[in-house]
């Protein structure tokens, strides 16, 4: 059995190539290739533009890929959605599609736009949208470079954002957010019905989502008297429970637990203020929960 995965070409390329390695299924590209092997050999992988991906697994070209909940709901297409991995090109929250227009516009909110033309990648969402507000706009497809667009080829757009830094630079505000979006890993529901199939996707689900839980967080490892173990477990800000396990010595235990990487520099000073010794932080490759 082969199974062929999708991964978005463009601005999540790095990003989804970086997860993957850390969930343990290194892929290896060729700049001037479409194609890519992995670590597994009953899987490849294909560079695929983000937008188009739910269509090339509804057909199953491939069987199952990495896109937006954006080109998702644009494409109209019926596709499982295996889990939700939020992650974007700079961080690890959500992105926005959001209505924006010139600094000094006179438009205040959506229904200002009326008879107005907006500029977008994202048409049918965003057709969709004033629609679902009885606004009448005409709606044209952006190539690109949207944010220049207002105000001369265009009174407003609705583009996509992380930090809004970009909107910020080309001097436009935003009014309203039409979209919050995150990365999927969806399956054609053919693929997804065949059993062999299904079990590579979910696994291969579970070990991203794993590598996901994993970033920003550390272990930590220590040892602490029997009669001072409640000061230590007072401090430690626990994933659910920290494992306790008795030593040789009877009168000493062993303590294992994750916590986000930034609270370790706060935290660890104060256990060995509540007598913990041998203190230990490691980084994690995955944490399964």
């Amino acid at each position: 059995m082969k199974l062929r995965i999708g991964i978005p070409k463009g601005s999540l390329q790095e990003a989804t190539l970086a997860l993957f390695a850390r969930a343990g299924l290194p892929t290896y590209t060729n700049g001037r290739s479409y194609y890519a092997s992995t670590a597994d050999p009953e899987i490849d992988c294909m560079l695929i533009r983000a937008q188009e991906m739910a269509r090339y697994v509804e057909h199953g070209a491939i069987d199952a890929g990495l896109t937006g909940l954006d080109w998702v709901i644009e494409s109209g297409l019926e596709v499982a959605t295996v889990t939700n991995l939020v992650y974007a090109k700079r961080s690890r929250g959500k992105v926005r599609w959001v209505l924006a227009v010139p600094e000094d516009s006179p438009f205040q909110r959506a229904g200002d736009l009326c008879g107005r033309i907006v500029a977008t990648e994202l048409v049918n969402v965003t057709r969709n949208y004033f629609r679902n507000k009885g606004i009448e706009v005409k709606v044209e497809f952006s190539w690109g470079a949207t944010e220049v667009k207002p105000p001369v080829l265009a009174d407003a757009i609705v583009d996509v954002t992380e930090t809004g830094s970009s909107l910020r630079a080309n001097r436009l505000r935003i009014l309203e957010t039409v979209l919050e979006s995150n990365t999927q890993l969806i399956a054609g529901k053919c693929s997804y019905a065949d059993g062999e199939k299904r079990r590579k996707i979910d696994n291969l689900a579970l070990m991203l989502r794993g590598a996901m839980e994993a970033q920003d967080r550390v272990g930590l490892m220590l040892n602490v008297r029997r009669e001072d173990i409640a000061g230590v477990l007072a401090v430690l800000p626990a994933l659910q429970k920290p494992t306790i396990s008795h030593l040789s010595d009877e009168h000493w235990l062993a303590v294992n637990t994750v916590i986000d990487e930034s609270a370790a520099w706060d935290v660890i000073p104060r256990l060995k203020e509540a007598r913990a010794e041998g203190i230990v932080e490691y980084p994690l490759n995955k944490v399964v929960l």
